[in-house]
């Protein structure tokens, strides 16, 4: 009574062998370059044709597996226009199967769970140089159909290529990153080496420094002190000098090193004048 069932099963799960190239190898005058910069592969058409006859869920996702090495990894269908017999994969997918140009590839459809969380880690410090590498991650994962744990992934910003190893992801090792709410982290880079901090002494003053002495006295704001210009373009034969300063004339801030405590000093701005004292005789009477 399981027979029909167990063959249902089997005819519901879509398991083949092709030839893998390089995007390069797709012969046609179009550029194919944007199959470089995603998770995508490019399959023959009787590959569509047995997948429309088979009860499978959508999106269309597969499991590449490297039997020789191995080695598997998971992706997304970009278009159905490959010889028979061959399936074209990005560079940096063949390179985590370990796969040569012309080796084979068992390719079978999966279901995937949607992912939630995944981290990564920058295989170049240069990495670092991009402003906002969340957002410049979150639109290079647009050409993306899923992840999987301990793939290096390759994406292109500015005409450069970055890697980026996928170092976790929730909730499953390999999961679909189509229509899906994801936090993302990152990892330190490869071969990054944080900036040596050197803590900075502040140094104790000199004898010389501390010396009132040594300081320059500030005359400040002095009125009148410029030379004057003739409305007729003339130059003043004498130039005006200035005023000599005055010892009193203080910064104001500068401390008075006579201080002692318990004594109030009042400076004032003007100068005292001399009390005339008189002197009063007073004359006895005999």
């Amino acid at each position: 009574m399981f027979e029909p069932h167990v063959g249902r099963v089997f005819q519901n799960r879509f398991s083949t062998q092709y030839r893998c190239y390089s995007v390069s190898m797709l012969a046609g005058p179009n550029d194919r370059s944007d199959v470089e910069k995603g998770g995508k592969i490019i399959m023959p058409p009787s590959a569509l044709d047995q997948l429309s006859r088979l009860n499978i869920t959508y999106p269309m996702l597969f499991k590449l597996t490297n039997k020789n090495s191995d080695r598997m990894t998971h992706c997304g269908v970009l278009e159905f226009v490959a010889d028979e017999g061959i399936c074209y994969l990005p560079h940096w997918m063949m390179q985590n199967l370990l796969l040569e140009e012309g080796g084979l590839v068992q390719v079978e459809s999966v279901n995937l769970m949607v992912a939630t969380y995944s981290k990564f880690q920058p295989q170049s410090p240069d990495f670092l140089d991009i402003t906002n590498p969340k957002a410049v991650l979150e639109n290079a994962l647009r050409n993306f159909a899923c992840l999987t744990k301990g793939d290096v992934i390759a994406i292109n910003y500015n005409e450069k290529i970055y890697e980026l190893r996928v170092m976790e992801t929730k909730p499953d090792k390999a999961v679909s990153i189509i229509e899906c709410d994801m936090n993302v982290d990152f990892d330190a880079p490869l071969g990054y080496k944080e900036p040596e901090r050197h803590m900075q002494h502040p140094e104790e003053p000199t004898e010389e420094e501390t010396d009132p002495s040594n300081y320059d006295m500030d005359i400040g704001f002095r009125a009148f002190t410029g030379s004057g210009n003739r409305l007729d373009g003339k130059k003043k034969g004498i130039e005006p000098s200035p005023a000599p300063l005055d010892p009193s004339d203080i910064k104001r801030g500068i401390p008075n090193y006579d201080f002692k405590i318990g004594r109030i000093t009042f400076i004032r701005n003007s100068r005292q004048q001399s009390r005339k004292t008189e002197t009063v005789n007073t004359v006895k009477k005999p």
